[in-house]
């Protein structure tokens, strides 16, 4: 049964008409016709006729060159031929009658002996369609052979003309030559080939690259002495020489200097002129292309050939400093703002825990091990290494690999998982490069982590001497050095990490630090903890240490609006002081207390010592989510202004998100600390790059300030080394209140 065509009528629309009718016209088969080209399976077919074209053209071309085009001529000019049984039997070509026409129309009628560039033009269209590879590779080959089949043509045309032999020259290379000779004469014709040669050669095959390493053509044009430049030095006389020392030459004749008048000439000229330094004039003694050295393949070294080094470790000596005060009581001498609490106490490193010494030397084997399986790996992605070397850690060690010459870095850099895998461990994270080496780290965890007490930092001799305002003892590098840095310098630090990583452990260990360093009367701390329950140990110091609003009951601020009116109270303290500092001319706190402990700034003034001030915000992410623009507002504000009057802030969350890390915090907070998170995008909130997503937890942070970045082990302090510390400092103060009041 047939089915009617719709036509157009009133109740048809016309658009509706028009787009049937085109799609009956050409729809259907444009796209049929188009996807049978591009299947894959057309594409090899196509392919393999092409080379079976190529192969039956080559054999056919050289029958008819080889002197069958003679006799082959008069059949194939014959106006009817009996193909089957007939005179077209009797052809010399080997490729039969089809052959011999073929020979006469591409060679005797076309190009002659340029023809034979055909079959090779079809040879490469083959191999790319059939096996997806160029038969040859240099880019543009197919229009390089054309215009090389042109200029071959036209060449013989020249050439075998006067003997008439028409196969060699093709009947293409005879009318150019006679109609060009015509023109522009023979001479022209010569001098038109010679540019065409020239400008092919230039484009094709870079030609310009070793004309000019024909040093032999200059000898013969310039056989004249070299003349004396400036120092009397004389240049080489042919391209030989031109890579030896000048001074080693001057007995040999050079060329004539002509006068520099480019910056091209005067560059190449200072180029030789500093020869014996080992540079080298490249504009005149590059070598041709075919003498040139070709890239050297990586040294592929087996592990078992590598020595691994190991780095010795440091051993941090024990320091034990007492702090002795003097009498200055008189207006000469200067003041002391610790004779207020001048029988104030320290608390004693006996204090903290003082842990059995591990085993501080790693197992030979499980080095020899690791460093094994990063060569082979390594070796398996044809990547070579010329040295390694292990630096251990209290819980990654470091391996220091320098990498063979032409070894790319990003290409090591993304074999960070396959390294994970071949070594079955966690946090495999790797530094390309390593800053200020020349050389690619990949930190491996250890097996058996080693634990950095309190104890151990707090009496090593870098905290103990150390000059720093506000020293904080953030724990060991991989080299098992003391990290200590400066809260003053930072000015403020972010703090962030997953759950259970060790962020309170490194919020306490912050505090102890600057409580074993800081006398009362120099520090000063706000504490807020919107949980109630992680820095409520501290509670015991707040006659010393806490600073809070008038009628406050709790030292440790929990209370949302609390927090709001602290925080306010904060931004008024930092007004005052920068009228204090606008008073007494300075730009600083540091300068400030200098000129008031030197007698120079008058208390009736209103001028005061100023001691430091450290807010510490345990979760921030619940004030903003509580309270928003009224915490953050204040918050920004002091980040921006409060560093030079003494005010850091030490902000600390576990929800690392961008709603609560913004924009102002990042910005005003170049020093943070990143303990482990579960995610890559979590570390680029909190760092701006990658790499805390790949820490193992328990203590194990990075520490950015900025350009630089630092992997450390938190140095652990348990609650009862807390409590004990803050029972120590309450109870001597308990002891001061009352002998004050007796």
């Amino acid at each position: 049964m047939l089915k009617k065509k719709k036509k157009a009528g009133k109740n048809t629309p016309k658009n509706d008409f028009i787009k049937e009718t085109a799609e009956d016209a050409q729809g259907p088969s444009w796209k049929l016709n188009r996807s049978f080209f591009v299947d894959p399976k057309t594409k090899k077919v196509l392919g393999f006729v092409s080379l079976v074209l190529a192969v039956y053209l080559l054999i056919a071309f050289l029958s008819c060159l080889s002197g069958c085009w003679k006799s082959d001529q008069s059949i194939v000019d014959a106006s009817k031929v009996d193909i089957i049984g007939g005179s077209a039997t009797k052809v010399c070509n080997n490729m039969g009658f089809a052959g011999a026409w073929l020979g006469n129309l591409f060679v005797y009628n076309w190009f002659g002996i340029a023809a034979i560039l055909i079959p090779v033009i079809l040879a490469q269209i083959g191999t790319k369609q059939l096996f997806d590879k160029q038969l040859l590779q240099p880019k543009n080959l197919i229009v390089k052979l054309i215009f090389g089949g042109v200029l071959i043509s036209m060449l013989a045309g020249l050439i075998f003309y006067s003997t008439n032999a028409q196969i060699w020259a093709g009947g293409f290379g005879i009318s150019a030559f006679m109609t060009l000779k015509s023109i522009i004469g023979t001479i022209g014709y010569v001098l038109f080939l010679a540019l065409f040669i020239v400008v092919y050669g230039t484009y094709a095959f870079s030609a310009d690259k070793w004309i000019p390493a024909l040093g032999f053509i200059r000898k013969l044009l310039n056989n004249d002495p070299a003349k004396s430049i400036d120092d009397g030095q004389e240049l080489p006389s042919d391209e030989h020489s031109i890579a030896e020392p000048v001074a080693q030459n001057n007995s040999i004749e050079s060329p004539i200097i002509q006068p520099l008048e480019t910056k091209k000439d005067m560059l190449d000229f200072e180029l030789i002129e500093k020869e014996d330094t080992g540079v080298i004039d490249f504009t005149d003694s590059l070598p041709p292309e075919s003498e040139k050295p070709k890239k050297s393949k990586p040294i592929l070294t087996d592990a078992a050939d590598l020595d691994l080094v190991i780095e010795d470790k440091k051993e941090e000596e024990e320091v034990t400093k007492k702090v002795e005060h003097g009498d200055h009581l008189g207006v000469d001498t200067a003041y002391d703002p610790t004779l207020d609490l001048s029988n104030y106490q320290f608390p004693p490193i006996d204090l903290l825990k003082q842990y059995e010494p591990q085993d501080a030397a790693i197992d030979r084997e499980e080095l020899e091990q690791s460093k094994n399986m990063i060569v082979e790996t390594l070796k398996n992605y044809k990547i070579g290494i010329s040295s390694i070397k292990a630096n251990i850690g209290p819980t990654v060690t470091l391996y220091e690999i320098i990498p063979a010459p032409g070894v790319k870095i990003s290409k090591i850099k993304n074999l960070e998982d396959d390294i994970a895998l071949s070594l079955a461990a966690l946090g495999i994270r790797i530094i390309a490069p390593i800053p200020g080496k020349g050389a690619i780290g990949i930190e491996v965890p250890n097996k058996n982590p080693q634990l950095v007490s309190m104890h151990s930092v707090i009496t090593s001799r870098k905290f103990q001497e150390t000059t720093f305002e506000l020293p904080v003892c953030l724990g060991k590098t991989i080299s098992n050095d003391i990290y200590v840095a400066d809260l003053a310098k930072m000015p403020h630090l972010l703090m962030a990490g997953a759950t259970g990583q060790g962020k309170s452990v490194g919020l306490n260990a912050l505090l102890i630090s600057l409580l074993y360093k800081k006398h009362p009367s120099t520090i000063k701390f706000v504490l807020v903890d919107p949980k109630k329950v992680e820095l409520t140990l501290f509670n015991k110091i707040e006659r010393h240490y806490l600073a809070k609003l008038p009628g406050d009951n709790d030292a440790i601020i929990t209370d949302n609006k609390q927090v709001i009116h602290t925080l306010k109270s904060l931004c008024i303290e930092m007004d005052d002081r920068y009228s204090l500092l606008q008073n007494a001319h300075v730009r600083n706190i540091k300068d400030y207390n200098k000129k008031f402990v030197e007698r120079k700034l008058n208390p009736n003034d209103g001028h005061k010592f100023l001691p430091y001030i450290v807010v510490v915000i345990d979760e921030v992410a619940d004030l903003i989510m509580t309270a928003g623009k009224e915490v953050e507002h204040p918050i920004g504000r002091l980040a921006q202004l409060a560093r030079a009057i003494g005010i850091h802030l030490v902000l600390a969350t576990q929800r690392p998100s961008v709603n609560i890390i913004t924009g102002t915090i990042k910005a005003n907070f170049p020093a943070r600390i990143a303990f482990r998170v579960t995610s890559k995008i979590d570390s680029r909130t909190i760092l701006d790059g990658n790499g805390a997503d790949q820490l193992i937890g328990r203590g194990d942070m990075l520490y950015s300030t900025g350009s630089d970045m630092q992997r450390l082990q938190c140095p652990f302090v348990d609650t009862p080394e807390v409590e004990a510390i803050c029972d120590f400092i309450g109870e001597t103060t308990w002891v001061f209140v009352c002998i004050y009041f007796a």
